[in-house]
């Protein structure tokens, strides 16, 4: 697991003091650790499932049809915001999981692909039991939840894609300063560089912190290490240029596709493509956000999130 530089955030100093000096808690099998009725996502304790694709981390919580999360580029099933994972919980069973390598998931061989992730994402859907979820992916995530929607049907009953871009090598990407900035920040453990990127600057001292704050709450807060890192950048720049037979299916489950205005790591301008491509799909953009527009209002997000799913 990988610490985090700190930002220059003000008091984000002592959260981040507080926070990162902790490890990852404990898994045993596929038995929680803890059994007390947690109120937040941050109180569900991590649990590992065997799949027919190796191990694989995860987190369940709430009741209803379930809705599996999928991580972007670098990050862990603590990335995710607890208001947005709490939120979906009240209406459905949210599954969190760690992508491969990451955590206690198992890393398939051979290079890293999203297909690869794609799999073994339908591998922990069937260990589950979870029958046709629903499947919401952010930035990378959406990549894999794209692949997963191809290559596995019967899996995805309906799907949200939030700030990503398609696999048919024809997708508007990232400026080459941008793209690069983000795997050094990355590679560096430099959040407040990954803030910056995430967040639009008029953003950054208020929904910025407050996310910050918020994932450091869960137990030993970890993310990607760095080896993981460099094999999911080559898996993207793969998925971007169109070299993934699942980039170029067509995916026809009914399709929620969302982005900020100022998006500057997958430009707004996909969710037009991705909708013309998908067809059964929504757009909604988000002005004065950016590519963590459903951090900046999570609670907005998770409303039309719910509206659609019903």
């Amino acid at each position: 697991m990988t610490r985090l530089r700190l930002p220059a955030l003000g008091r984000l100093s002592a959260v981040f003091g507080a926070a990162f000096g902790l490890s990852l808690g404990a898994c045993a099998g596929d038995v929680p650790v803890a059994s007390a009725a947690p109120a937040s996502i941050i109180s569900v304790p991590i649990r590992v499932v065997q799949t027919s694709d190796g191990t694989v981390s995860y987190r369940s919580d709430g009741s209803g049809h379930p809705l599996v999360l999928i991580m972007g580029f670098s990050g862990s099933q603590d990335t995710w915001p607890p208001a947005l994972v709490d939120a979906l919980a009240k209406r459905h069973r949210v599954i969190t999981f760690d992508n491969a390598g990451i955590g206690h998931t198992s890393m398939p061989p051979g290079p890293l692909t999203i297909s690869k992730m794609a799999d073994q994402t339908a591998a922990l859907i069937a260990a589950l039991r979870l029958r046709g979820p629903d499947v919401l992916g952010w930035s990378m995530g959406g990549m894999i939840a794209q692949a997963l929607a191809v290559r596995h049907r019967g899996d995805v009953r309906r799907l949200v894609l939030c700030s990503t871009f398609s696999g048919n090598g024809k997708a508007t990407l990232p400026s080459t300063a941008n793209a690069s900035a983000l795997f050094s920040a990355a590679s560096d453990n430099d959040i407040g560089a990954l803030l910056s990127l995430i967040f639009p600057p008029d953003q950054l001292a208020t929904a910025g912190q407050a996310y910050v704050q918020a994932v450091t709450g869960y137990p030993g807060f970890y993310q990607a290490p760095s080896s993981v890192d460099s094999a999911q950048n080559v898996a993207i720049q793969r998925w971007a240029a169109g070299d993934e037979r699942a980039g170029h299916g067509r995916i026809a489950v009914p399709t929620l596709i969302g982005d900020g205005a100022d998006d500057v790591l997958t430009p707004p301008a996909n969710t037009q493509k991705m909708a013309r491509a998908i067809g059964r799909s929504e757009v909604v953009i988000y002005p004065d956000a950016g590519h963590g527009f459903l951090l900046q209002d999570a609670s907005a997000w998770a409303a039309r999130v719910n509206r659609f799913l019903g």
